[in-house]
């Protein structure tokens, strides 16, 4: 069984993942395909995201990508996580990852509106919900403020009718338009405001994309997800296919079996995963050092992060439920994490010495960080214990 190390794992992610200077990408879509998806769930990662894989692509480009050519598109799929997809890629994942999550979403959708009383059969009304929101979107695309005030259904809220602190109305549309978004009926369309902010509008996916291909069927859907992790993240272990995709072993072992995928063994005892062809090598590569956002696709790509992650730095690095926040890489290996100070400028915080070569390297790409956010002030949802500490007087 072929052996790849640690350290070669650890070069790949200069390549592969266009990290390494030598190795960034020009335009948004090559960046979105190298990391197979971009995390979209604090929407100011993905163009962070771009940014340290490319050279001379700037925020405007990348929402260009989005919203005039759309050569990627925003959809919520495995792990019921929000993220940008090439083009291409979406039957794959209408078929597979997005479709499990849509019928777990339905169940408890359901429950809930039974639940609450809104109607004796939940189910029922949720395709009753899905059909008017559709008919008021083929007028155009909409807000979800506006689709409330103009669909009976999306208008109503359950929860905050009892005096404990945790119990606030909740609407019930974000639930129904999530619901069209899995199964490919809806797409997030133009954002309403600032890059970096969550104001989208929501538009028919036919009116969005022109000709919708079908979704593939599950099997091939899930095959072709792990063909595309297997060519970013390859090695890993199944375990970590698994985590990435929020699916099931036999799911994953019955994809790995599809692409023929080959056995090789890791530095940690465990036997890794990659695709029949990938006979890549890394070669000799220099240091690199980049600066990553919050929940990016490679700090995310892994259940198991030792070979590129101090265990020590964990409760550092992320919250108690897994989500990573900035993090600051030298030479292959999480370091530390980046903040910004109040005009702007990005500041390192690192959690261990890397000598001159490595600190000086880092501080060069929070100067290129700080020059591309150009004044631009970032706000994060999952900050992790660092971030919190580093941004104190």
């Amino acid at each position: 069984m072929r052996r790849i190390s640690d350290a070669e794992r650890r070069a790949r992610i200069g390549v592969r993942h266009a990290l390494a200077p030598a190795h960034r990408l020009g335009d948004t879509e090559a960046v979105t395909r190298a990391m197979t998806v971009l995390h979209s769930t604090e929407y100011a990662s993905v163009h962070l995201a771009v940014a340290a894989r490319s050279e001379g692509v700037t925020a405007q480009d990348v929402d260009a990508a989005l919203y005039d050519d759309r050569s990627v598109v925003k959809q919520l799929a495995m792990r019921r996580t929000l993220f940008v997809l090439p083009r291409d890629l979406l039957p794959a994942a209408w078929g597979s990852a997005s479709a499990r999550v849509a019928t777990s979403e339905r169940k408890r959708i359901a429950k809930a509106i039974t639940g609450a009383g809104i109607a004796p059969d939940g189910e029922a009304w949720l395709d009753a919900a899905r059909e008017a929101t559709l008919a008021c979107l083929a007028a155009g695309p909409a807000t979800t403020a506006e689709l409330r005030a103009q669909v009976p259904e999306l208008a109503g809220t359950i929860g905050g009718d009892t005096d404990k602190t945790w119990d606030r109305p909740v609407p019930v549309a974000p639930w129904v338009l999530t619901h069209l978004g899995l199964d490919g009926a809806v797409v997030r369309g133009h954002n309403g405001g600032h890059w970096r902010l969550n104001k989208p509008t929501w538009v028919r996916t036919e009116d969005w994309l022109g000709e919708v291909p079908a979704p593939l069927d599950e099997a091939a859907g899930y095959a072709e997800l792990v063909r595309r992790w297997l060519g970013t993240f390859g090695p890993g272990t199944a375990a970590d296919v698994q985590w990435w995709l929020g699916s099931t072993k036999t799911a994953v072992t019955r994809a790995l079996a599809d692409l023929e995928a080959e056995e090789v063994a890791l530095d940690d005892g465990t036997t890794g995963w990659v695709l029949p062809d990938d006979t890549v090598d890394a070669g000799p590569l220099e240091p690199w050092a980049a600066l990553l956002p919050t929940l990016d696709p490679t700090v995310m790509g892994w259940r198991s992060r030792g070979f590129y992650l101090d265990p020590a730095h964990v409760p550092y690095l992320f919250d108690t439920n897994g989500n990573a926040g900035t993090t600051a890489w030298w030479d292959g290996r999480v370091v530390g994490c980046w903040v910004q100070d109040a005009t702007g400028r990005v500041r390192l915080s690192l959690l261990e010495d890397v000598g001159p070569d490595g600190t000086a390297a880092l501080e060069r790409e929070a100067e290129r960080l700080t020059d591309w956010l150009d004044g631009t002030v970032i706000g994060n949802v999952y900050a992790s214990r660092q971030m919190k500490q580093a941004r104190l007087p």
